[in-house]
């Protein structure tokens, strides 16, 4: 199967990649504008999306599923436990495992979080179609599977 682009033709800021790119820094931007009275940034509010709704609960999870480095990982949770949204906490019966928990703090940060990424996800696709929304997700999803 031929590629899509080829390297005679080629234009970068035509091409996918500086737009997903693009998309991805206006995203975050927005976002982190939204997220700034709470003191999180975008990473930040991942972790505690994930850990508030049970899809990770060790650090290991977390760099996996943030596609992270376990060293800056580290770094993310210790700026979280810095700030009080949450703590490690021995694993009982497995001394070399550490549970992360959210504080009452953290767990308080759940619906701000989701109305930031709400406010901003409507802004960012005004005009956009319900139809035209599940199919950029869907070509995300197979550009990310493809990975």
């Amino acid at each position: 199967m031929a590629g899509i682009y080829d390297t005679k033709t080629f234009r970068p800021r035509e091409a996918a990649g500086f737009f997903l790119g693009r998309a991805r820094k206006t995203f975050i931007l927005a976002l982190e504008q939204e997220l700034a009275p709470y003191d999180i940034s975008s990473s930040q509010w991942a972790v505690i999306l994930n850990i508030a709704d049970g899809n990770a609960s060790t650090a290991g999870d977390l760099c996996k599923l943030m596609r992270y480095d376990p060293g800056g990982m580290t770094r993310l949770l210790d700026r979280l436990e810095r700030k009080g949204f949450l703590r490690r906490v021995p694993t009982p019966g497995d001394r070399r495992s550490i549970q992360i928990e959210l504080t009452t703090s953290g767990k308080a940060l759940r619906p701000k979080i989701i109305k930031a990424l709400v406010t901003v996800l409507n802004r960012l696709l005004h005009g956009f179609t319900q139809a035209e929304v599940k199919q950029l997700i869907n070509f995300l999803g197979r550009l990310s599977a493809n990975g």
